[in-house]
């Protein structure tokens, strides 16, 4: 065989050795090159895989396929066509696949995959442990007592609270430090002729015990290996004495952390000296990759490659070593080198102080003088082959357009208002500076000064009390709710008959009969006619429930929890039997359950896993008409299922009248249309446009006061103060515009006195807890009116009787794909039409209303859109499309979109998950990306979850996604900014905001999880509850899944590095000039400032996402090494040629240093003698 020919086979090798691991994770070269063999006897996929069976592997038949495919064509001399397929129908499954250009017949060749369902299903019978292979390597007893302990973890109570101690996530590092030593009573036999490793943990004796340590030999060797644990190493307190922790012939664990020739350094602090478990997490020997290697046999090597590895990340040198527990330390400069050097010289600073102290380790440092090399990380522009000539490389991303008309005036005045929004938070923020240095910083003098003026001691005496009080609400919430509100819609009707109120009863008969007449129905009819709580009831009482349960979808959350609650009282049983609902991170259903609402998110997983929905008899979408992203999908998806299961049936409800849409996409199916309550209503236009809708007192600009109208806030007053009785209903933005609107409607109709009459101002918002948002339903006391401030969930999620008046600016937030930035982001935009139509509908409920739309008559015809453009269009599909892989579903171009998103979103979708290891070559789905499709998170934090498990820090980045899922928890009230200020710096890291939110969950759980610890440091338990709640979750599909729940201890390092293993899109390097510069885009941003890095301003950090508020802040910083992002996400990053100017080098400006003699940009020459 020639060299040439010798490579070749080599590069066969690797590959299919690769394709095994991808697979079934087996990386064996002896088995590929078996495999190989047997592939030159038999040319026909069929024969290939009956081949295989006989030889005892039971692959499947897509598996079979694609290695023929790889073998055929990569083998030397052999047939370079390649046969079966490729596995994939891109390119072929050879490495490196040959890259798929456009054509005219194909012109995105990466959206048009070849649907493979059966591997899809074989990939998710392989994480159930179904899979064949995996059940053949459980011979070896070792595996099968693995496999019997995960059986009966994952049997017991799902509900148990993990976070009550640390016994249940030990036991991972229990099976890993028994490898480690060779599997406990048996490992001195094993290791008897070997030598201590670095970074093992290893039993031994103390046999001298001196003042600055004691010696220890180690045991568990027929050798006698000795090491010294200095008195730093012996304990994690400061100042211990070595006599008073060890005693002569003391038996103790001790890590060895370095080793020479003659000398050898342990330690006993890294240790736990009961179970001999590592708290930094290194876990086992240096030559193993993940630290779960086996000495006494090869059986654990396979399971581990089986169980971990998925991620391809494993610690390194560093992460396993025992120095990179020292915190990083600022360098620094020349001229505080100089100061701190004066000082030690003068004895004005002590041991302590000094700059090179570490009080870790209680001496000092070796301060290296010489600069670190500084590394250049740039993009690597290498596309997918799966992608080639199809990305943004390739061609300009086309801008997602959401607005009709972008010059016209309702997009000028968006614009307008986002920007006067900016200016009135720009101005709040320096108020308050200003009153926060207007406080006197010296509160005792008054006190000591014999002569102190007039007032001045009763003013320090009330200042002093500023901290200590509790949390206000502000005076218009107290009008507003009152100081103990209940709440909660109240009737006088028994509940029978309340539910005979409703315009569904009336046609309860004819509904059965159109549902039983017909596979698929679209159910039109007014939010409030009975369609969500009734129609679900009716069919159960029919006797649909005897065939499966009936499904209900809601776009929101919160709607799925109130609506489950509510249909459960008029059911007559309790939440969680008959009726029940899911939402993410939240299951209550059981067995019995036979109504189950749930978000649309939540059945879109169930398919997932069971693509014909087989435990539903009947699938209710509701609000369709709101068309959310995974409704969307879920159009598609149903229609796949009435093909296979004649059964099954669909109903599509709507709030508007665009039913002709839905009915022609689900095969032109029946419409049937529930009359509501409606009355005629006018409406009324500007005759023209508005600048600010809301306008503020307090503005800078007085040509901005000139020409801007608080048209909204004007018009609310007018209607209060000369039309007839009837509440009022005002669509804004979001909860900063509502809280601000609602503070000046109060404080403007304090002004005009007790003569006029009082105005009930009651704000609405999705953040807002549900249980204050039904103070919407009750009426008005007699004499007076209520104003409903909300967002455009007023439009149709909420039924308001006693609306006859609706203020309508004719703008609201959409979440919007930004591709320059990779994320989402919420703007203002103008609505469409068929909203603007809504809105004044919600006037015509009760009686004759009138609608006053902020906006002119021209605008509503030629600047608005008919309907809304769909989510599905506007937003990041990164989720929906690893959604969409797991179930097989892989030529997205030609899949059943009702509206298809644009094929350059889906691209950068494709792109985003190929980067992330989710697929692969080919655009198929790898066995990480199926394991992060389990996940109910977004791709970026399963990715960081899964690599944790590799890296050994599982535990902590379960509480950081759990705290990051959850809402804000940290808690800054108006009147205590400064005081909260200071409890939440207490808390701050110097690794970042994430490790801070571990330091903050790590707290609260040692106070065992008190409310009131929550309201002494300003954290709102409300949401540390949530995050409690999501960890457990997440711990439980953890162990559906067998991972490991691993603590890193003290090494931060491994959880920074699993950090930016998932969100490496996201990182920024600081700017010479000002801020920081995103590393993928270039754009200009800030650390926001209550990150816990604002005052300390690192090299480079990754963050969780951008907020623009003032200006583009960073929000949830980590301090990374550049060098991690080439080493985590080689597909994305590469290291700069060293030989040459990298591309942001020479971008960058340099700026002359600073003289003030001379003008900064004038040219300057040095000065010389002679």
């Amino acid at each position: 065989m020639s060299a040439l020919n010798k490579l070749a086979h080599l590069s066969l090798v690797n590959k299919v050795t690769t394709e095994l691991e991808n697979h079934i994770g087996i990386a064996d070269k002896t088995l590929s090159e078996f495999i190989i063999d047997l592939a030159g006897k038999h040319d026909e996929p069929r024969a290939f895989q009956k081949a295989l069976e006989d030889a005892g592997a039971e692959l499947s038949f897509d598996l079979v396929r694609s290695l023929l495919a790889i073998i055929q064509r990569m083998k030397p001399g052999g047939n370079k066509g390649g046969a079966g397929g490729g596995g994939g129908g891109v390119g072929g499954a050879g490495g490196p696949p040959r890259p798929v250009r456009p054509t005219a017949d194909n012109p995105l060749p990466g959206l048009a995959v070849r649907d493979d369902v059966e591997r899809a299903k074989a990939l998710t019978r392989e994480i159930y442990g179904d899979n064949p292979i995996t059940a053949n390597m459980a011979d070896d007893p070792r595996f099968l007592d693995r496999r019997d302990d995960d059986r009966g973890r994952g049997g017991r109570d799902r509900s148990r609270d993990r976070d009550s101690g640390r016994g249940g996530r030990d036991r991972s590092r229990d099976r890993g430090r028994s490898r480690d030593r060779g599997g406990g009573s048996s490992s001195a036999a094993a290791l008897k002729n070997g030598e201590p490793e670095v970074g093992a943990i290893y039993r031994g004796r103390v046999t001298n015990v001196m003042d600055f340590g004691c010696f220890v030999e180690l045991t568990e060797f027929s050798r006698k290996f000795e090491g010294l644990v200095h008195v730093s190493m012996i304990s994690s307190q400061k100042g211990v004495n070595a006599r008073d922790q060890v005693q002569r012939d003391q038996s103790v664990w001790v890590k060895v952390t370095t080793r020479s020739a003659t000398r050898m350094a342990l330690s006993m602090r890294d240790v736990n000296q009961s179970t001999g478990d590592d708290l930094l997490g290194g876990g086992g020997n240096e030559g193993s990759a993940n630290g779960y290697a086996n000495p006494a046999g090869p059986a654990a090597n396979r399971l581990g490659q089986s169980l971990r590895g998925l991620s391809g990340i494993t610690p390194t040198a560093e992460d396993v070593a025992g120095d990179t527990r020292r915190r990083p330390v600022k360098r620094l400069s020349s001229p505080e080198r100089w100061e701190a050097k004066q000082l030690i010289a003068s004895g004005v600073l002590k041991t302590e102080e000094y700059p090179t102290y570490d009080a870790e380790n209680e001496g000092l440092l070796a301060y290296e003088e010489e600069a670190e090399q500084e590394i250049e990380i740039e993009i690597n522009e290498d596309e997918a082959p799966f992608l080639a000539g199809q990305t943004a490389n390739g061609g300009d991303v086309s801008p997602i357009k959401i607005v009709k008309n972008p010059d016209g005036s309702l997009q000028r005045a968006a614009m307008t208002q986002s920007a006067l929004a900016k200016e009135r938070r720009e101005l709040k923020e320096q108020q308050q500076r200003t009153a926060l240095e207007s406080i006197p910083k010296d509160l005792n003098r008054p006190w000591e000064d014999p002569m102190p003026e007039a007032g001045e001691r009763h003013l320090a005496a009330e200042l002093r009390g500023v901290g200590l009080g509790g949390y206000e609400m502000p005076q218009w919430k107290v009008e507003a709710f009152g100081k103990a509100p209940t709440f909660g819609q109240k009737s006088s009707l028994p509940m029978q008959a309340q539910r005979e109120s409703l315009p569904i009863f009336k046609l309860r008969d004819e509904l059965i009969q159109a549902v039983n007449d017909n596979q698929v129905l679209v159910v039109i009819g007014e939010t409030g006619s009975g369609k969500t709580t009734q129609m679900t009831q009716y069919l159960a009482e029919s006797g649909y429930t005897s065939r499966g349960r009936i499904g209900c979808t809601q776009p929101r959350r919160v709607a799925a929890m109130s609506v489950a609650k509510r249909v459960a009282e008029e059911f007559g049983c309790r939440l969680g039997e008959e009726v029940g609902y899911a939402i993410r991170f939240e299951d209550c259903t059981s067995p019995e359950t036979v109504i189950k609402y749930m978000t649309d998110g939540m059945l879109l997983r169930e398919a997932l896993l069971d693509d014909a929905l087989s435990q539903y008899c009947l699938i209710m979408l509701d609000e369709a008409h709101e068309r959310t992203i995974h409704t969307d999908v879920l159009f598609g998806l149903l229609k796949k299922c009435c093909a296979k299961r004649k059964d099954l049936k669909i109903i599509v409800t709507s709030a508007t009248l665009d039913a002709e849409k839905f009915s022609s996409y689900f095969f032109n199916c029946p419409i049937f249309t529930i009359p509501g309550r409606t009355f005629p209503v006018e409406v009324l236009y500007t005759k023209a446009p508005e600048t600010d809708y809301m306008e503020d007192d307090t503005h800078l600009s007085q040509t901005i006061r000139k020409l801007s109208q608080d048209a909204a806030l004007i018009t609310v007053m007018q209607i209060h103060l000369t039309e007839p009785e009837g509440d009022i209903l005002l669509f804004l933005t979001g909860q900063e515009e509502i809280d601000t609107s609602c503070q000046i409607l109060f404080e403007r109709m304090k002004g005009l006195g007790p003569s006029v009459p009082d105005l009930h101002i009651l704000p609405v918002y999705s953040s807002l807890p549900s249980e204050m948002q039904t103070r919407i339903f009750e009426p008005a006391p007699p004499g007076s009116r209520k104003v409903i401030v909300a967002t455009n969930i007023a439009e149709a999620s909420l039924t308001i009787d006693g609306i006859y008046y609706v203020v309508d600016p004719g703008f609201a937030k959409q979440k919007v794909f930004n591709p320059k930035v990779g994320m989402d982001s919420l703007v203002v935009a103008p609505i469409s039409q068929a909203s603007a139509r809504q809105r004044a509908g919600r006037a015509g409920r009760t009686g004759p209303g009138k609608c006053f739309r902020l906006y002119t008559e021209s605008a509503y015809k030629n600047e608005m859109l008919p309907t809304s453009v769909p989510e599905i269009q506007r937003t990041n599909l990164g989720t929906t499309t690893l959604t969409l892989k797991a179930m097989g579903i892989n030529d997205l171009l030609h899949f059943d979109f009702m509206d298809p998103p644009p094929p350059q979103t889906l691209i950068s979708a494709l792109e985003q998950l190929y980067n992330l290891g989710a697929l692969d070559e080919e655009g198929l789905l790898t066995r990480l990306g199926r394991k992060m499709a389990e996940f109910p998170l977004e791709p970026p934090m399963s990715k960081m979850l899964i690599a944790a498990v590799d890296l050994g820090c599982s535990d902590e980045i379960l509480t950081i996604v759990a705290c990051l899922s959850a809402q804000n928890i940290w808690f800054r009230p108006r009147e205590k900014q400064a005081a909260a200020d200071q409890k939440k710096a207490k808390f701050f890291q110097p690794e970042g905001d994430h490790l801070s939110l571990l330091t903050v969950y790590e707290s609260w759980k040692a106070q065992k999880f008190s409310s009131p610890w929550c309201f002494e440091n300003y954290l709102q338990a409300r949401s540390l509850r949530r995050a409690q709640d999501v960890r457990k979750q997440l711990l439980t599909i953890m162990d559906r899944y067998k991972l490991d729940v691993v603590s890193a201890g003290r090494n931060f390092n491994k959880i920074r590095r699993a950090i930016c293993s998932g969100f490496f899109f996201h990182s920024a390097k600081k700017d010479p000039q000002e801020g920081y510069k995103t590393v993928v885009e270039n754009t200009p941003t800030y650390i926001h400032p209550a990150s816990a890095l604002f005052q300390r301003q690192p090299d480079w950090v990754v963050y969780h996402e951008l907020v623009l508020t003032s200006k583009e802040y960073m929000r949830e910083c980590c301090v990374i090494e550049p060098k991690w992002l080439a080493e985590l996400a080689p597909r994305f990053f590469k290291l700069c040629d060293p030989r040459h100017i990298s591309k942001r080098k020479r971008m960058e400006r340099l700026e002359p240093l600073f003289d003030r003699f001379n003008d900064p940009q004038a040219w300057r020459l040095s000065k010389r003698r002679g």
